[in-house]
């Protein structure tokens, strides 16, 4: 359903940082930058459907409250790395690895803000 996701970005060299780590730990990565555009796709893959920009109206990037956009990992592992990664670079824990609720056998996930605000969420389905 979803065809793709931009995300606005204050400071697109630091959101591009903090998104290269968390998606490398997911098994996607950098596609291009060009013009303070920056495309996310699978590693491999020839595609792309994250986009981390200036919002197109040159008004500051802002944060929307209450929304959140969430990114599949494979394995708990990865969802641990992508947290460890997105504190290293610049992100803001917004609710460290762990079941959802806490007694879920279905759902594992971990939640950061990146340089910008926009919160996220990288969650696996063990």
């Amino acid at each position: 359903m979803i065809g793709y996701i931009t995300i606005g970005a204050l400071d697109t060299e630091a959101s591009g940082k903090f998104y290269d780590a968390v998606f490398g730990q997911i098994g996607s990565e950098r596609k291009f930058a060009d013009g303070g555009w920056i495309g996310y796709g699978p590693k491999g893959a020839d595609s792309h459907s994250v986009y981390v920009c200036p919002p197109a109206d040159k008004k500051p990037a802002t944060f929307g409250n209450g929304s959140m956009i969430a990114f599949t990992a494979k394995t708990k592992d990865e969802v641990q790395k992508a947290y460890e990664a997105g504190l290293k670079t610049g992100g803001k824990d917004e609710g460290a690895p762990g079941a959802r609720p806490a007694d879920s056998t279905t759902f594992y996930g971990a939640y950061l803000r990146d340089p910008t605000g926009n919160k996220i969420c990288v969650f696996c389905r063990p």
